[in-house]
């Protein structure tokens, strides 16, 4: 009998990785800690809980990185994706998920796989000796004593940051005579939703209010140990932006352009406040780019005095959780194992990797190199011109200078390519359009190289 690969953590990451393994043939044993053991930020048991936003960004395969992994991690036959894409709520051009229905799925999924035992149990320190082959994917919320156990096996002092979540508010409760929906530009989503959105306007007047109250509402205390811990600038607290500049926010995620008022005769408001539908029923919105780290006590005393929230009703308030994760470049090695102790690979956020799909992605990439290794087979990565390959390369590899941070997929992780100067009519591009079109010759590149890539994987199965 084969033996089983061990997998510490059943969030994103783990739970692709032990769907990655077990589709290839592998038995797996997934070890999750809660609901023995329960975390700041978690409230349920399921697989792959989503406790920040619950939107996985861009769809948009052609011209957004996020879409092209999007795009990849579903030929790879990813769980994560299928999930996501047959719970999904409007949203735009992005796809978010119903979160409790997506979990629900993943759960599903895994707990009817033949070839995958679900444990719950925590894993208290580094795995037994006789494991000899294990993918850590804790988690930036990995149980204390796994947490000590990596740090001291691997010699180094981890990076961490803090990450902070957004509200939810119940959709009956926003006075929709003040807020309207619509997306950014009418731009539709998978659905055709151009209304995926609802919008919350300010004049110049309310915003500097609105900036002010932010800056003197009471945050959340830290202790000793987290004082010195940075934030991540992917996804910073809106009154840490606040307090970089009156403009900071209304150039971020408050931003008006592309929106008009319909109750102010289409004008385009100073600032806007979007929500995003959090749930399949429509009857939650997540206040977009809303993390926070005000007290629970004034949050909803702040966040309504934002138009057309005045009466809004929360059914989750704002928090913070602490993120760890290695120092990949140096430890890692390109199949994800610790270099130290092959034994043990990572995956997801631990790795170094920020966003839901990202995570899910290392976790793909670490069941299917795990399962390989398993079968007697060489673990090849995938292309460095595909999304998947760039961000891999990035995490155990091509940072270099300063210290190493969070990274998202974007094309600058990509090789570069010289984008068409001319359409498929031999019409010249305007100046203002060859970006776009070079995203898409480097995503059509990445596809292309990624089905090579799986064919070949294809070829050395059999």
């Amino acid at each position: 009998m084969t033996p089983p690969i061990h997998i510490i953590g059943g969030g994103l990451a783990g739970s692709e990785a032990a769907w990655q393994a077990a589709q290839a043939g592998v038995p797996v044993v997934l070890h999750e800690m809660r609901p023995l053991r329960a975390t700041p930020a978690h409230s349920t048991d399921g697989l792959a809980e989503l406790v920040c936003s619950n939107s996985f960004r861009s769809d948009d395969w052609a011209h957004n990185a996020v879409g092209l992994l999007h795009a990849e991690m579903r030929r790879c036959g990813s769980l994560i994706m299928s999930c996501g894409d047959l719970h999904q709520v409007p949203a735009g051009g992005a796809l978010a998920v119903d979160r409790d229905r997506f979990s629900a799925a993943v759960t599903a999924a895994l707990e009817a796989h033949p070839n995958v035992a679900i444990v719950r149990e925590e894993v208290a320190g580094l795995p037994p000796a006789e494991w000899d082959s294990v993918i850590v994917a804790a988690g930036p919320l990995a149980s204390p004593a796994l947490s000590a156990a990596i740090l001291e096996r691997t010699g180094e002092g981890s990076l961490a940051f803090f990450d902070a979540i957004a509200p939810i508010v119940h959709a009956e409760t926003i006075d929709f005579s003040v807020a309207w929906k619509q997306s950014r530009y009418n731009k539709p989503g998978p659905h055709g939703d151009a209304e995926a959105y609802v919008n919350c306007p300010m004049d110049r007047e309310g915003y500097e209010r609105f900036i002010q109250a932010l800056l003197d509402a009471p945050k959340a205390e830290f202790k000793d140990w987290e004082r010195d811990t940075p934030w991540f600038e992917g996804c910073l607290p809106i009154e840490v932006m606040a307090e970089r500049g009156l403009d900071t926010l209304r150039y971020g995620p408050m931003k008006p352009v592309g929106l008009n008022n319909p109750h102010r005769g289409g004008e385009q408001p100073w600032a806007v406040v979007q929500l995003r539908q959090d749930n399949a029923l429509g009857t939650l919105f997540n206040l977009v780019g809303f993390q926070t780290k005000l007290k629970h006590g004034s949050q909803a005393e702040v966040f309504r005095t934002i138009p057309g929230l005045e009466q809004a009703q929360f059914a989750r308030l704002g928090g913070v959780h602490r993120n760890t994760f290695l120092n990949s470049p140096k430890l890692l090695d390109t199949s994800l194992r610790l270099e130290a102790e092959p034994r043990l690979r990572f995956a997801g956020q631990i790795t170094g990797v920020e966003g839901y799909v990202e995570s899910a992605a290392m976790g793909l990439l670490a069941g299917r190199f795990a399962a390989a290794e398993r079968l007697g087979r060489a673990a090849e990565a995938p292309p460095p011109t595909t999304a998947l390959g760039a961000l891999l390369n990035h995490v155990t590899g091509g940072h270099v200078g300063g210290a190493f941070q969070p990274m998202n997929i974007n094309y600058g992780l990509l090789p570069p390519m010289m984008g068409p100067k001319r359409d498929a009519d031999g019409n010249k591009i305007p100046s203002h359009e060859r970006g776009r079109a070079k995203k898409r010759v480097m995503s059509e590149r990445a596809l292309s190289d990624l089905d090579g890539w799986l064919g070949d994987v294809r070829m050395a199965a059999e």
